[in-house]
């Protein structure tokens, strides 16, 4: 097979690809830099990373935002909403580019990079151009998420409310979801949006905003990082696709959730409710409209 040129950009430490042993003549790594709450330096990323691309197809977008930290204080750069919900819904970006050439079909990008709805946005015609696929990384928890609790995410979370960290994170990674459904619908057969889920893993450092540690040492169903991985890359190639468009949650032990299971996250008023526009978002930050 011959060998075609693939790209990579994926997100994460630097520190962490410093460890990877490649082949630098067939590999590059390069790093993006990047403030994780900071929408501006979100555009100037997408920028980088089509000019990156420039006229490459760009495979998959892999949004894997998560943070778990408690409502208190101001919002990053004068938000008015509270730093999880920026980072895991918004904007949360650390991104690392790999520019990779490996035995393949067919030359293909592979945006691998945590980001969430205003990035989506930014690369959106770049994504219908290549028909990419989209993958949020998402969690069980979306099921703790009840009716009346989705009433109290405005006020949950604004910067300052005082929501606990727990709360915090179901409400996003539910609205992530709600997102995920949404891009669902507005890129129609153009993508492939799912969702999947890593499992219970530890030792990521998601808790590390936390007051308190929770003790994960008796959890029969935890998995470690390597674990989590694979179970979260299973996405990037998955055939099976269910025929229904709203069964999109593919689970760490990679059997596809039936709807009823997030039955409340198919309300597509809510869901618009929860995915302003690009303008809007550029608006409420005070960012110029030019890419």
């Amino acid at each position: 097979m011959t060998s075609i040129a693939r790209t990579v950009v994926a997100t994460g430490a630097s520190s962490a690809f410093e460890k990877v042993q490649y082949n630098a003549t067939t590999h590059s790594v390069s790093i993006l830099p990047l403030d994780l709450a900071d929408l501006r330096t979100v555009k100037s990323f997408a920028q980088q990373t089509l000019d990156n691309v420039k006229r490459d197809e760009l495979d998959i977008l892999f949004l894997n935002a998560g943070m778990n930290k408690a409502a208190k204080g101001p919002g990053v750069h004068g938000s008015p909403w509270c730093e999880a919900y920026v980072v895991n819904h918004l904007c949360k970006l650390n991104a690392i580019g790999i520019s990779a050439r490996i035995n393949s079909g067919r030359s293909t990008d592979r945006l691998d990079t945590t980001a969430q709805h205003y990035l989506t946005h930014l690369l959106r015609e770049k994504l219908v151009a290549s028909h990419s696929r989209v993958i949020v990384v998402s969690s069980g928890l979306i099921r703790a998420v009840k009716e009346d609790s989705i009433k109290s995410f405005p006020s949950n979370l604004k910067a300052d409310s005082g929501a606990d960290g727990f709360a915090i994170y179901h409400a996003t990674k539910f609205i992530q979801f709600l997102g995920a459904h949404w891009w669902r619908r507005q890129l129609g057969s153009a993508a492939t949006v799912l969702a999947v889920s890593p499992g219970l893993v530890v030792g990521t450092g998601l808790g590390r905003h936390l007051d308190e540690q929770p003790n994960l040492d008796n959890l029969p169903d935890k998995l470690n990082v390597e674990e989590g991985a694979k179970n979260l890359l299973r996405g990037f190639d998955q055939s099976d696709l269910p025929e229904d468009p709203e069964q999109i949650f593919l689970t760490s032990w990679g059997e596809w959730w039936a709807k009823d299971v997030y039955g409340l996250s198919l309300d597509k008023g809510l869901q618009d409710q929860w995915c302003p526009s690009k303008e809007d978002i550029e608006k409420e930050a005070g960012i110029a409209s030019n890419l």
